[in-house]
């Protein structure tokens, strides 16, 4: 059976050291990481490139979803938690299994099976987990921004607009800029529409950061936000602001 790389991802020191006896009965898998918190798996991860990842669900910092957003697409993942309530949410991002803790050696021989039958599938990708990070009908309260080995979180309530360059967005709160690889509209789609507004095909704008509306040229406008940068404003758009606005 081939081998196995695999990175054991769990806030709680007694479930990975419970996880890792139990794999040892397991000659195909080979640990080679094991990480306590979020922050750790998203460097830690992307740097091993292991086969396999057994992800915690709730951490502190960073959630297992998250985790899974900054490194997709990326290795086979096992969720593992002590929570039922995210089990929909996890298939729905393509987990290869599900582990309810406390689950014993049969049910780990089964995951590792399903894993040996995926191998070679696509992976997790990150439209998908980002949604998944959020219960139903929720909207985002935090972004998480991988830049080299760093990880950012930032609070949705700091962001004045998101701008698209490229394949990133550039989200800009006060004097600080993040470059998320990610479409402008999959990640408006995260953000409450009451709050965020798509103004121009480039640029959403958060609503409660503008001061006023200028004409700019002919059929154009700009959106003058409260600390004076200057966002376009579409024909499209100013319909959007009107009906928020009043």
């Amino acid at each position: 059976m081939p081998s196995l790389r695999t990175v054991l991802v769990d806030d709680e020191a007694p479930a990975r050291d419970l996880l890792r006896e139990y794999l040892g009965a397991h000659a195909e898998v080979e640990i080679v990481g094991e990480c306590a918190n979020g922050f750790e798996a998203a460097k830690t991860i992307p740097a091993l490139a292991p086969d396999l990842v057994f992800l915690d669900v709730q951490m502190p910092k960073l959630d297992g979803f998250e985790v899974l957003e900054l490194i997709a697409p990326g290795p086979a993942v096992v969720f593992c938690t002590a929570y039922d309530e995210f089990a929909l949410r996890a298939f729905e991002v393509h987990a290869v299994d599900y582990l309810l803790k406390p689950f014993g050696r049969e049910r780990l021989a089964e995951a590792l099976a399903r894993v040996h039958a995926r191998r070679g599938m696509q992976g997790p990708q990150p439209a998908a987990l980002a949604t998944a990070a959020r219960a139903p009908g929720a909207f985002a309260e935090r972004i998480v921004v991988r830049d080299g080995a760093e990880v950012h979180v930032v609070a949705v309530d700091d962001v004045d607009f998101l701008e698209a360059q490229d394949d990133y967005v550039a989200i800009h709160a006060g004097k600080s800029t993040w470059l998320k690889q990610q479409p402008l509209s999959e990640l408006c789609e995260s953000l409450d529409p009451a709050r965020f507004v798509r103004v121009h095909r480039s640029h959403a704008v958060a609503l409660e950061r503008i001061a006023r509306i200028e004409p700019y040229g002919k059929d154009s406008r700009v959106a003058v936000l409260k600390g004076g940068r200057e966002v376009p404003v579409s024909r499209e758009g100013y319909r959007r602001l009107r009906e928020l606005m009043g």
